[in-house]
């Protein structure tokens, strides 16, 4: 079994490009499109990182990564940010949150494999 992703994202465009991404580095994507099911897909699955939008219909991706990161079962999986909200210390609510990173829409899809790689040898 190969590496595996959850992508949270409820923009069906923004998912759809993700996974074109990570599919080409080899990757195998799970997919989330609002924070209940993100909640559950990353505790039944144990994916090996987690793509998180922040602004998700039900949960937002703040309290979905706070519950993660309060799991013991799931506190380990790094947790990358993915959102348009590049405002000013909108990187640092995602890192109080428990985001491990942060990484503003629109996506550099050369940038967002790199980033991968780089948490994915940490583990």
């Amino acid at each position: 079994m190969g590496t595996r992703i959850l992508v949270v994202e409820d923009n069906m465009t923004n998912l759809k490009l993700v996974e074109v991404v990570l599919r080409k580095y080899g990757y195998e994507v799970l997919k989330a499109p609002d924070g209940e099911q993100a909640i559950e897909t990353a505790i039944r699955e144990k994916p090996d990182l987690i793509l998180m939008d922040i602004q998700l219909p039900k949960i937002s991706g703040y309290d979905v990564t706070k519950t993660l990161k309060s799991r013991e079962d799931t506190a380990d999986i790094p947790v990358i940010a993915l959102t348009a909200k590049a405002m000013a210390g909108d990187s640092e609510k995602a890192l109080a949150a428990g985001c491990d990173d942060y990484i503003s829409k629109p996506l550099d899809t050369r940038e967002l494999p790199r980033k991968i790689q780089s948490f994915l040898r940490d583990i």
